[in-house]
């Protein structure tokens, strides 16, 4: 019993550790709007990009913004635009100049889900401090970063 239990535990990890190998990982990060054309023309303050998947333009991509002005709580869902580049997409300033904003984003891409978190405020993005996750955004991460 024990050595088929052995054999089991060998054969899921084996095949745990193919299922990641062929997966390639899934991630969103975020690009400077100056080093894509589409972007600069359009005034985008931000890229984000679909990374690491075999067919990064088949991801699904969803943006919103979450932030506080004088005091109320905002949400506005961002409309991405499609670059050029598969699975890159520009983001325009779609919220007030004012107040502290988190720009929360999802990739889904197949069964695997990523989030990419940046902040911004009157100074512009903050892409040097995003922040990434597996899965859906995490509302406690999005708080933090607006407390901050």
């Amino acid at each position: 019993m024990l050595k088929t239990m052995t054999l089991f535990r060998t054969a899921l990890a084996v095949l745990a550790l193919t299922v990641q190998v062929q997966a390639g990982g899934f991630w969103l990060i975020s690009g400077n709007p100056e080093a894509s054309p589409d972007a600069k023309s359009k005034q985008a303050v931000v890229t984000v990009k679909a990374v690491g998947c075999h067919q990064p333009e088949t991801a699904t991509v969803t943006g919103t913004a979450i932030g506080v002005v004088n005091g109320q709580r905002r949400v506005v869902t961002l409309k991405l635009e499609p670059t050029s580049t598969p699975g890159m997409y520009m983001v325009t300033r779609q919220w007030p100049a004012e107040g502290k904003w988190v720009l929360s984003f999802e990739g889904k891409y197949g069964e695997a889900k990523t989030s990419l978190m940046l902040t911004a405020g009157p100074s512009g993005v903050d892409r040097a401090h995003q922040k990434q996750a597996i899965g859906a955004p995490d509302k406690d991460q999005i708080e933090a970063l607006l407390a901050n």
